[in-house]
């Protein structure tokens, strides 16, 4: 008997086992949980685009559509809720740099710079841009 005749295919193959896992497993380890959450905090990323592309669109509809926006964005729910999406961009500002030496090899020399140095250089990137933005609002 060949090997062709031995062997019967079916449209349909046995269920194997696969064990139930929770919708929340990712709840069980710290690194699974921060994954997760830095994950969910592309809704906050969205959220301040779609604020600056609402605040574009009010300043081209000239002063009155300007004052409704501010009106709008100065009311204390949303006042409330831009602070938590700001500390969901800052979870996700802070994540990204420790995760920079992983996504990036830098080599000067042909030598790797260490994690640390490329870490550090995104805290004072950061701190330098912050502190230009701060300079230019407060020069007005």
């Amino acid at each position: 008997m060949s090997h062709e005749e031995r062997v019967h295919y079916t449209l349909y193959h046995p269920k194997w086992y696969r064990r139930p896992v929770s919708v929340w497993w990712w709840l069980e380890r710290w690194p699974y949980t921060r994954f997760v959450l830095r994950e969910l905090t592309s809704i906050a990323v969205g959220f301040f685009a779609l604020l600056t592309l609402w605040q574009l669109r009010a300043l081209h509809g000239g002063e009155a559509a300007y004052q409704r926006f501010l009106t709008q964005v100065e009311s204390p729910a949303f006042i409330a809720l831009s602070v938590f999406f700001l500390g969901g961009i800052l979870f996700h500002a802070l994540t990204w740099f420790h995760l920079a030496p992983k996504a990036v090899v830098v080599r000067l020399a042909g030598r790797r710079v260490p994690d640390g140095l490329i870490v550090l250089s995104n805290y004072v990137g950061w701190i330098a841009v912050s502190a230009m933005v701060v300079w230019i609002l407060m020069s007005e």
